[in-house]
């Protein structure tokens, strides 16, 4: 499941994109791309993909004034870029849960390795192909130093596209410090031998740094872009078995609040309209979809009631079926909500009476005879849930104490 996510970092709109699971999420993942690349570039989505299979969540944005996100290129620098990072994971922690994993690719590895002593909630650091200081980025455009340093800023050429570089920039990567050594997080270095563009002493620099618990996995005959779609499928199989040693499903989110069987309580998460909603031994989330503002983090308030009769009916239907010893192999249900307005109503007035639809579609699988179809149907509606809905249903509200 895919989701275009936006957040503000120094005053300037970022725009990414979230890549989840069909089911649950264990974690999640902050990915950081190269640079001058952007948050499509085939190894970030195609890494982020994978990921997804193996239930990591994984965001991925456009560093200031790249790709989708606003901002002028020439005005960022290394700490903007940090910073960035910075934004993105607490834009996380606010809608969905804190990483726990930081991925950062070439320079975006430098970034991660700096950000990280900020995040307290990350456990594992993976970096791809990753220089061992950020200034390593200036051979990039080497043949342009003198004109920087002279003139302030120059155009230069970085895989097939120009970009401004301003003086600053060079002053800020000279300026910045390595603090692999004081990280106290564990470390995947990956790198291949072929890395034309960072050389593989740079991972033996970042590993001879690091303390313990560390890793290190050759990538082989892969380039520094990683174009090679099997290179990426193992990039991100490999940092999930690896990363599985070091994070899990935070106790909080695994264990509801102090619950009572057979209620439900309902808390804000990002104070818009993301909600945590526990029972006594579960948790998930509800939401709004993007369209009318929310992050699409979790079903909406009628889809958890479609959800509700649907399940229902259901457990209903195989609970019968099995009683009956009926040869029924599978029940699919299709739910929609719809709203019409009954302008021939007897007890309406002069307004027109709005009526709710909760449309109900069922399938069953089996070799069943007619009579047996029409039974199970009919016990369809003899669900708890469809017995609510159906009954002169009144809902108390109160203030709770604070």
């Amino acid at each position: 499941m895919k989701n275009k996510v936006e957040f503000v970092s120094n005053g300037v709109t970022l725009r990414g994109m979230l890549e989840s699971p069909d089911q649950n999420v264990s974690n999640y993942a902050l990915f950081a791309h190269c640079f001058t690349c952007g948050k499509d570039i085939a190894a970030a989505s195609r890494i982020a993909r994978a990921l997804t299979e193996k239930g990591i969540a994984v965001l991925r944005f456009d560093f200031t004034g790249l790709g989708n996100s606003d901002g002028d290129f020439s005005n960022t620098n290394y700490s903007s870029n940090v910073e960035d990072l910075k934004a993105a994971a607490d834009f996380l922690k606010l809608n969905y849960r804190a990483p726990s994993l930081l991925i950062g690719h070439s320079l975006g590895g430098a970034a991660v390795l700096s950000v990280a002593h900020q995040l307290p909630e990350v456990k594992a650091i993976a970096t791809i192909g990753a220089p061992h200081e950020a200034q390593h980025v200036v051979h990039n455009f080497a043949a342009d130093v003198d004109t920087i340093n002279q003139e302030g800023q120059a155009e230069v050429t970085l895989g097939f596209r120009k970009f401004v570089i301003k003086k600053q920039f060079i002053d800020d990567v000279a300026q910045s410090e390595s603090k692999i050594g004081s990280l106290k997080k564990a470390l995947l270095v990956m790198h291949s031998p072929m890395d034309s563009t960072v050389n593989i002493a740079e991972a033996e620099k970042i590993y001879k740094d690091a303390k313990h618990p560390k890793s290190f996995v050759s990538l082989d005959n892969a380039d520094h872009l990683v174009s090679n779609k099997g290179d990426a499928d193992y990039i991100a199989t490999t940092i999930a078995a690896w990363a599985s040693r070091y994070i899990e499903l935070p106790t909080e989110e695994r264990v509801s609040k102090d619950v009572h069987k057979g209620h439900v309580y309902v808390e804000e998460k990002d104070h818009k309209f993301a909600q945590n909603v526990y029972s006594d031994s579960h948790h998930w989330l509800a939401d709004e979809p993007t369209t009318v503002g929310g992050n699409n983090s979790g079903p909406d308030p009628y889809e958890h009631l479609l959800a509700a009769l649907g399940t229902c009916t259901s457990m209903t239907i195989r609970m019968y079926a099995n009683r009956k010893k009926w040869p029924l192999e599978n029940i699919g249900i299709n739910l929609y909500h719809e709203r019409s307005y009954n302008k021939d109503c007897q007890q309406c007035d002069e307004a027109p009476q709005q009526i709710d639809y909760l449309n109900r579609e069922i399938t069953l699988e089996g070799d069943l005879d007619n009579e047996q179809r029409e039974k199970l149907l009919e016990i369809a509606d003899k669900c708890p849930v469809h017995k609510t809905l159906h009954e002169h249903l009144v809902v108390n509200t109160k203030l709770g104490e604070r």
